[in-house]
């Protein structure tokens, strides 16, 4: 038998230098909150009170139904699933791939990009992380062993990284280079022009370009974001990272993909074959569907998140903040008035007023001054939450 008192099992120095994850604190004050009688109003998760397509979830149950699609998916998954990204990819970026050596299913963006570091890093090797960002890029990079260079998004550079004034001694050990655009928190979009210098900046450090583009699809007023994919002689460097949850409102599914050169996605798919075995088929199939209604389909959910953009620009703007209206994403991303530090205004926004936000320096220091509302709730509760954060400015 053990000891009784013998003490917490020691961790890895691994384990110990991740941060904590975003809004990982918040259930037990929510919960009490809540006991209390305080109705909360959540702009915090990415998660949006939306009903994925029905045509999808009906795809799903159908599919639910088949005895083959309880068995093993694999990497190599529903061949269909593969054929109609490809198709995809295809009719919305112009890009052609081959669906069995240039796609990998995942479950969900999430998984594949923090898995990746540990086929292209050794211990010490540097990738280049947006600060702030998605904690998975920092996460993956520091569970593989690698050195995270945490760059800094500042307004001046509209949020871009920039690819200039890496050291040589640096430049040389870049293993990774993660880009997010559209972004998040800052709600950024990168211009065709800086995607061709980040191609050409991994091409000549011989490291990967990472590009989250989870938000491709969320974006307003007739912009449409492009793919890195694009770019010419870009598949030989790039990984792109595509998601179901926020294109669909389907964020418990656990489904999205990664396209790119045959080399790298034999690399990526080596390591999940060790770690996972792909996405529940039933899923792959409801997949099919979503991508195939995508056309007439996405206009209307597209809609819904301009219009929640709108009213929480105004909102937000008519009770004091500076609000910068986002071209893409499901955010806004809002600075905040005077010199109280982005975790100190949250903790008073949700503990006094009942509302849940981001704040900046939960997704890195470089997030310091600002904080992240999610575009996830009905116009009632949007206008009612910055009433209630307008509140805070005069305190």
């Amino acid at each position: 038998m053990f000891p009784r008192n013998m003490g917490m099992i020691k961790r890895s120095q691994k384990f110990v230098n991740l941060p904590d994850y975003p809004l990982s604190d918040l259930a037990d004050t929510k919960t009490n909150l809540i006991a209390r009688g305080v109705e909360i109003i959540d702009l915090g998760a990415g998660d949006a009170d939306l009903s994925p397509p029905i045509e999808v979830i009906q795809s799903l149950s159908e599919a639910c139904r088949q005895v083959e699609m309880s068995r093993y998916s694999f990497q190599i998954g529903l061949p269909s699933f593969r054929e109609e990204i490809a198709n995809w990819m295809k009719n919305r970026f112009g890009t052609k791939l081959d669906p069995y050596r240039e796609i990998l299913p995942l479950l969900g963006s999430k998984e594949g990009i923090a898995k990746l570091p540990l086929a292209f890093m050794d211990p010490g090797e540097v990738a280049v992380v947006p600060d702030p960002g998605y904690q998975s890029y920092l996460g993956g990079v520091i569970l593989a062993g690698g050195r995270p260079l945490l760059v800094p998004l500042l307004p001046e550079e509209n949020f871009l990284i920039p690819l200039d004034g890496f050291q040589p001694d640096i430049s040389s050990q870049i293993r990774l280079l993660y880009l997010n655009y559209p972004n998040n928190p800052t709600t950024a979009v990168a211009p065709s022009e800086y995607l061709q210098k980040a191609v050409e900046f991994c091409q000549k450090t011989r490291s990967v370009l990472v590009h989250d583009h989870a938000y491709s699809e969320i974006a307003f007023d007739g912009y449409r974001p492009s793919s890195i994919l694009e770019i010419e002689g870009a598949k030989d460097v790039s990984l792109e990272f595509h998601s179901f949850s926020k294109t669909y409102n389907m964020t418990g599914w656990r489904l999205g993909w990664v396209a790119g050169g045959a080399d790298l996605i034999s690399a990526l798919t080596k390591v999940k074959t060790f770690m996972d075995t792909g996405p529940f088929k039933a899923i792959q199939a409801a997949g099919v569907t979503a991508l195939k209604i995508h056309e007439k389909w996405m206009p209307e959910n597209v809609a819904i998140f301009q219009s929640r953009r709108d009213v929480a620009v105004e909102s937000f703007t008519k009770v004091g903040f500076s609000v910068t209206k986002p071209k893409a994403t499901m955010y806004l991303w809002v600075p905040i008035p005077g010199k109280e530090g982005s975790i100190s205004f949250a903790k008073r926004a949700l503990e006094q007023e009942g509302v849940i936000v981001l704040p900046g320096a939960g997704l890195g220091s470089g997030g310091e001054g600002f904080f992240r509302i999610a575009l996830t709730v009905e116009d009632r509760l949007m206008r009612a939450a910055a009433r209630r954060l307008g509140r805070l400015i005069d305190r």
